[in-house]
């Protein structure tokens, strides 16, 4: 039985009560009666504002299924009418000029990599925040980017065909990144500095040097005898490392150990769809990593070859610079978002006149309070030097609900006394109202909008859902192949740079869910920074370390220069994406759709209810790990409920493939100590009832979304591992 102390009409958990006032308040000059009064008044106000929106969603998502029901058009004049008679297509406002201000480097005007964590597991939040910078030699070596041809196998030890691969292929990048005036980086016998100037040695005693020399910025070590040199291209660091003792520098002619890229610009620290937080102890350990990273405390022990390692959050990189007698200081850090829990999600964390609270209110003012201890100067590190708490607010439905998270910021910064527009928005467009009316989005929070980004998941999740009633959707594979999904992709980055965006906000792109298949990222990945995408996500470290290298290739801010920014493609997403025809869907076909589909809640969905893991790399039907988060349930559930709504399967059919593809995934995670198989009694395994909840009632679910289901069973199964 949960214990809550009360402050007038709110009721806090008590351990979260014991970690916000002994941890959390203390040292930001936020008094606890001040920053308790000042919460009761904020779910006051917001509550009655969150719970309308809800309604909204509902009322506009009835109307459009009896439209559907009617038999109506569901393309053309007619059907876009309709969604502006009912206030689902709004009038965009003109000359939408977005003014945020104090918007650090990482997110303005510099290009790069994003990561995207489960902020409940420290080990995955340091690795992330730690990824500002990467090997590249490491990277090549421990991935598919070098083949194994000609005996450059990975080996248990180190193979030294495949280092010598990995040197060719790194030093044919920095010829891309850093060219000399004559030579290759490949012909370098040496990097030294003579009378503050850098000296580049070729092996046939020629002299090169830098056909730009203001890309070289610093150092590390003696100048007679530097460890590091640092460098940039396209607003992104990068270090030639030297060190002559060292097993690979020995080999190297220049004595090059290393090349490190500055990788994972920022990461987003997540307490949405890849945790598993249920109730006041999950959301004490969201919030106290937050606090341990906004603080600088944040470490784990790892037991590594017998010892004990501590992983703690690293230290800036220190240069002399390459003008003398200064210094040149680079984080070592990512920059650091927090993604709040959206609208829809409640939380017995608190409850306010004895009901749970809105999660995404509370996400709000508890984050931003911790937050306030990086702005104070409460850490040895520092995440935004220009002053700025930065926010993601995902699964937002359209201009009314980005206005109600611009207003509930406004309100939050009083209570821990920062000044107006502090905080930061992040606008995920994953929702089709949103897509539709990104302009009148942007509008609604133009002072404070740093980041808008596209998810084919999340979003396809969405426009299933709206328009289940409209017909059978197509098979997963021919969704990403139309015409609506393209102009959705275009659109944001056109809108975003229309709304003034570029220079003061990130527009991003989605992940790439296959973290063994780096060559096959390092082909298909550039694509988003030649759409003038300045970021995008990616499944891990050594991920960022490789992307990183398109935005060497790609000069980001020079193709936004040329895009048509007029294009809005709202009539290409509005095209429903629809079977044409069932000719093409032969047995075989539906039932490889249903079992993929259904492969991939199970496995997923397995590990969240039973073990509280909200992101891993789970097999999919074919033992391909892909790194999943909940909006793959959304996508795959909706998907199962729209063909089971048209008759494309039956009922029957979908629980042959349930029990069928259970035993898979209890054969896929035989070798996990921890995991808790399903079969043989699928009945009254609680992970199998969570993802025949998601199919079956997927329909009816609010928009489509899997956390109330899951939450349920997962509360559901915490309960039953506590008997």
């Amino acid at each position: 039985m949960q214990n809550y102390i009360t402050y007038g009409r709110l009721q806090v958990a008590e351990q979260l009560d014991a970690f916000i006032n002994q941890h959390a308040l203390p040292d930001t000059g936020v008094s606890p009666t001040s920053f308790w009064q000042g919460a009761e008044n904020l779910f006051a106000t917001f509550i009655p504002q969150n719970r309308a929106l809800l309604e909204k969603r509902e009322q506009l998502q009835h109307k459009i299924d009896e439209y559907h029901k009617a038999g109506n058009p569901v393309s053309g004049q007619a059907y876009t009418q309709f969604l502006k008679d009912i206030g689902y297509l709004v009038e965009q406002p003109a000359d939408v000029n977005a003014d945020t201000t104090n918007v650090d480097a990482e997110i303005a005007t510099m290009a790069g990599p994003q990561l995207v964590v489960p902020i409940n597991n420290a080990r995955y939040a340091l690795n992330a925040v730690n990824a500002r910078w990467g090997s590249l030699y490491d990277a090549l070596y421990g991935t598919d980017v070098i083949s194994d041809e000609g005996g450059a196998e990975a080996t248990k030890g180190y193979n030294p065909v495949r280092g010598a691969k990995v040197v060719v292929k790194a030093k044919a990048y920095l010829d891309e990144m850093l060219p000399l005036t004559q030579g290759s980086h490949a012909d370098v016998t040496a990097y030294t500095i003579k009378q503050g100037e850098l000296s580049i040695q070729l092996g046939n005693s020629e002299k090169s040097a830098l056909a730009t020399p203001s890309q070289w910025l610093g150092y590390q070590g003696d100048a007679n005898a530097p460890n590091a040199l640092l460098f940039t291209h396209n607003g992104l660091r990068f270090e030639i490392q030297l060190d002559a003792t060292h097993p690979i520098g020995k080999t190297d002619p220049a004595n090059v150990k290393d090349v490190a890229i500055e990788a994972a610009l920022t990461t987003i620290m997540d307490c949405e769809d890849s945790v598993a937080a249920v109730d006041a102890e999950d959301k004490t350990l969201v919030y106290s990593n937050w606090l341990g990273l906004m603080k600088g405390t944040l470490s784990i022990d790892i037991n590594k070859g017998g010892k004990t390692l501590t992983r703690a959050m690293h230290e800036d990189r220190i240069y002399h610079s390459a003008q003398q007698g200064q210094e040149v200081c680079v984080s070592g850090r990512s920059l650091m978002f927090v993604r709040n829990v959206g609208h829809l999600m409640t939380n017995d964390a608190m409850l306010f006149d004895g009901d749970e609270v809105p999660e995404g209110i509370m996400d709000g003012l508890i984050t931003s309070l911790i937050a306030k201890h990086d702005l104070l100067g409460n850490s040895a590190f520092k995440n935004s030097r220009e002053g700025s708490i930065y926010i993601v607010k995902p699964k937002m439905h359209g201009p009314e609900e980005v206005a109600f998270s611009d207003a509930l910021f406004e309100a939050i910064e009083p209570i821990i006394d920062v000044p107006k527009n502090t905080l930061k928005m992040g606008i995920m467009d994953e929702e089709r109202r949103t897509s539709v009316n990104l302009q009148a989005c942007i509008a609604a929070a133009k002072s404070r909008v740093v980041f808008i980004n596209t998810g084919f998941l999340d979003r396809t999740g969405d426009e299933i859902h709206t328009s289940m009633l409209a017909g059978a959707f197509a098979d997963k594979a021919s969704l990403k192949a139309m015409p609506w999904i393209k102009a959705y992709e275009t659109a944001n980055v056109a809108v975003g740079l229309r709304c003034g965006l570029s220079g003061r906000a990130q527009i991003g792109k989605g992940m790439w869910p296959i973290p063994d298949e780096m060559a096959n990222m390092m082909k298909a990945k550039i694509g988003h920074p030649k759409s003038g995408a300045n970021t995008a996500w990616v499944p891990s470290p050594t991920a960022a370390t490789l992307h990183a290298l398109h935005y060497h290739e790609v000069d980001v801010f020079g193709i936004q220069q040329g895009l048509d920014i007029a294009f809005d493609g709202v009539s290409d997403i509005l095209q429903i994406p629809l079977l044409d025809s069932t000719e093409h869907l032969t047995s075989d076909v539906i039932q490889r759709e249903l079992d993929n589909n259904v492969q991939g809640i199970l496995g997923y969905v397995v590990r969240w209810v039973h073990q509280g893991v909200g992101c891993s790399k789970v097999p999919d039907i074919n033992n391909v790990g892909l790194m999943e988060d909940r909006a793959t349930l959304r996508i795959s559930s909706q998907h199962i409920a729209n063909w089971l709504e048209h008759g494309i399967v039956t009922a029957e059919q979908v629980k042959d493939s349930l029990r069928k593809m259970a035993v898979l995934v209890d054969e896929q995670n035989a070798n996990d100590s921890e995991y808790i198989p399903m079969a043989p009694d699928l009945e009254s395994s609680i992970g199998f009832l969570a993802a025949s909840d998601l199919i079956f009632e997927g329909k009816t679910q609010p928009s489509g979304y899997t956390e109330p289901l899951l939450h349920a069973r997962r509360r559901e199964m915490k309960a039953k591992l506590a008997n």
